[in-house]
């Protein structure tokens, strides 16, 4: 058995420094975005589950809301189904519909469910049309061929609402909810939603004090490839103007500084390639991302 490199006082100092971390945070919810390598790699997998049942140990209320496009990717490929999407959303129509609500609020909802309560967590899994809590409308796309012209991709849906009573529920017994993102609306339609639009506006409206976006970068980098943090909204949008935050990184600054400006004290876009990354970024002051809060 390999010996630690690490001595009891080595240790019992390193718990000691997290100490300021866990009583600033103590019965404070965490929203967290979880996907990327984070959620596909088995040893990554296990350090996420294992995070999050210490936050919710230590005093925290940590909430789970996941994707699973890779999944639901793979299932439509196995049926003989092809994948379509337009600006990054994936065309939803009812065959497509039913693998979502199976892979997404079914198989990978549960298998998360699973893992953090293997590590002595009491996760529940739910999707938004569990207690009708996510509300949503179809949305549509406009089109980048011909101005003004909108797009029907199917049962993709942009959130109207969010009643949070069924996970402050949750939350006050103790439990850990994990969050597939579907919705429904007024008629009983269900609707596919963006995992991180769902964590971002789930965040709105609990006043969470962080919404963590699990990712598959370092962060917000800067033209020189080094790790930007401690940014705020001002400096973001000079951030896209200047062209050195682009591509798939400004929709997911995007739906950070939207819940910034929807009362969450603070966002993080973080390495989920790192183990043990949300205990680094929340109970050290290094930290793994790029944090972004109020001037």
């Amino acid at each position: 058995m390999p010996t630690s490199k690490f001595t009891p006082g080595d240790k019992a100092n390193i718990l000691s420094e997290a100490l300021p971390y866990i009583q600033r945070f103590f019965d404070k919810t965490i929203v967290i975005k979880y996907g990327g390598n984070a959620m596909t790699d088995p040893k990554l997998m296990e350090s996420f589950a294992k995070d999050v049942v210490l936050l919710k140990l230590v005093g925290m209320n940590p909430v789970v809301v996941h994707g699973a496009g890779p999944q639901i990717g793979e299932l439509l490929k196995r049926i003989g189904k092809q994948s379509e999407f337009i600006q990054g959303m994936r065309v939803t129509d009812e065959e497509t519909l039913d693998v979502v609500e199976m892979v997404l609020g079914g198989l990978v909802n549960q298998d998360i469910v699973t893992l953090i309560n293997k590590h002595g967590g009491k996760a529940v899994g739910l999707t938004g049309k569990d207690g009708n809590f996510i509300h949503a409308k179809k949305m549509l796309v406009e089109s980048k061929e011909e101005q003004g012209k909108m797009l029907d991709i199917g049962q993709v849906g942009e959130i109207t609402s969010i009643d949070p009573e069924i996970i402050q529920l949750l939350d006050s017994g103790d439990f850990i909810p994990v969050v597939a993102p579907l919705g429904t609306d007024s008629q009983g339609s269900a609707y596919n939603i963006n995992a991180d639009v769902a964590a971002g506006k789930l965040a709105g409206v609990l006043k969470a004090e962080k919404v963590v976006f699990l990712t598959n970068t370092a962060g917000v980098l800067d033209q020189a490839g080094k790790l930007l943090t401690g940014l705020t909204p001002r400096q973001i949008d000079a951030l896209i103007e200047d062209g050195t935050i682009s591509g798939g990184m400004i929709p997911k600054v995007g739906y950070a500084v939207d819940a910034i400006n929807s009362g969450v004290k603070s966002a993080h876009i973080i390495d989920g390639r790192v183990e043990h990354a949300l205990l680094l970024e929340i109970l050290t002051k290094e930290g793994v991302g790029t944090l972004i809060k109020r001037a």
